[in-house]
C-alpha cells in the first residue's frame, strides 16, 4: 500500500497526457496575430507603407463655413476627425480600411470616403473632383492648385559658406 500514491499519480499524469480529445484546439496567439499585422503594414525595406487614406491629412472645406480636417494621431492608420458642422465642431477617432477611415459618430458607424463633388449633392461642390464625402450633403473639397503646392516640398534653404 505504501506505493499506492506513487502508481495513481503516475496513472493521473498518464491519463492527462493522452486526454487531448478531438475537441482539443490550440491556444489562439493574440499577440503573434497582432504581430502578423503589423508585418503587412510594413514595407519590405522596414518603412511604414502608405495607406491610401494618409493623403486626406490636412484641411477639407465644405459649403457654409462646413469643416473636416483630419490629423494623425500617432499610431500609423489612425487619425483625429475634426468635423464642423452647423451645429459645432465634433471630434472622433478614425481607422484606415482600405480607402476609407471608418469612425463611430453618435454610436452610429460612419466612414469617410473619397468622392466627386457631384456625389455630395451639394450643387456649389458640382463639378469639383478633390473631395471627400460622410454621407449625402456632408462633401468637403480642397482646391487642386492648393492641394498641389501643400505636396511640393519647399526648396531648401543653401547653406552658407
Amino acid at each position: 500500500m505504501r506505493h499506492l500514491p506513487a502508481i495513481s499519480l503516475a496513472a493521473l499524469l498518464l491519463l492527462g497526457a493522452c486526454a487531448r480529445g478531438e475537441d482539443a484546439a490550440p491556444i489562439e496567439n493574440v499577440a503573434a496575430e497582432n504581430f502578423a499585422l503589423e508585418e503587412k503594414i510594413e514595407a519590405d525595406n522596414g518603412s511604414v507603407a502608405v495607406l491610401p487614406t494618409d493623403a486626406w491629412i490636412g484641411k477639407w472645406v465644405g459649403v457654409e463655413g462646413l469643416v473636416l480636417d483630419i490629423q494623425p494621431a500617432g499610431e500609423h492608420g489612425r487619425y483625429v476627425l475634426s468635423v464642423t458642422l452647423l451645429d459645432g465642431t465634433n471630434s472622433y477617432e478614425g481607422t484606415a480600411d482600405g480607402d476609407v477611415i471608418r469612425f463611430t459618430r453618435n454610436g452610429r458607424p460612419e466612414s469617410i470616403r473619397a468622392a466627386a463633388g457631384d456625389e455630395t449633392g451639394l450643387k456649389w461642390l458640382a463639378g469639383k473632383q478633390n473631395c471627400l464625402m460622410i454621407q449625402q450633403g456632408e462633401g468637403f473639397c480642397r482646391d487642386e492648385a492648393a492641394a498641389a503646392v501643400a505636396e511640393t516640398p519647399s526648396p531648401a534653404t543653401p547653406a552658407q559658406p
